[in-house]
């Protein structure tokens, strides 16, 4: 038992600090529990739910037209038997690149490994030690039609 969500279009998260803009791709988003039938007779059966959990899968990407560097990112699903959740893979390159400068691979809410082509293994990020910033956003006022917060305000008034 699954419900899927795929996201289509693309994002822009600018770096401030940078005067970077990364235009990135979503991963799908899947809501599952699986429900587990155990025959006990013909004539019984008894239904084991498991506990529901949010899940990312599928392809994404990430560029940067200043710099020229990119990336290719993969989200893991669980496997119906075994496996982890919350997976991930990805592939880093330089701009012009064919074959990726690092390899990363581990979970996106927890530590990523990094493999970098020069041999060297190390932490890439841990999210369980990053601190929370407060992201930086224009006033409502100064929002374009079509930004999202402009966009939704309505929607997002009442829900509130």
């Amino acid at each position: 038992m699954s419900i899927g969500v795929h996201n289509i279009g693309q994002g822009c998260v600018t770096c401030l600090d940078y005067d970077e803009h990364y235009i990135l791709t979503f991963p799908n988003g899947y809501g599952r529990q699986v429900n587990t039938l155990l025959d006990i007779s013909i004539f019984h059966a008894l239904s084991i739910l498991t506990v529901p959990w949010i899940e990312l899968g599928g392809e994404c990407s990430i560029s940067c037209s200043k710099t020229g560097y990119n990336a290719s990112i993969v989200f893991h699903t669980k496997p119906f038997y075994g496996g982890k959740k919350h997976r991930i893979t990805a592939e880093i390159f330089s701009p012009n690149d064919k074959k990726p400068f690092c390899s990363v691979e581990g979970e996106w809410n927890g530590v990523m490994y990094a493999k970098y082509s020069t041999g060297e293994n190390t932490v890439f990020i841990d999210t369980k030690k990053m601190p929370i910033i407060k992201k930086k956003v224009r006033k409502l006022e100064d929002q374009e039609d079509f930004e999202s917060r402009c966009l939704w305000k309505d929607v997002t008034y009442n829900l509130k």
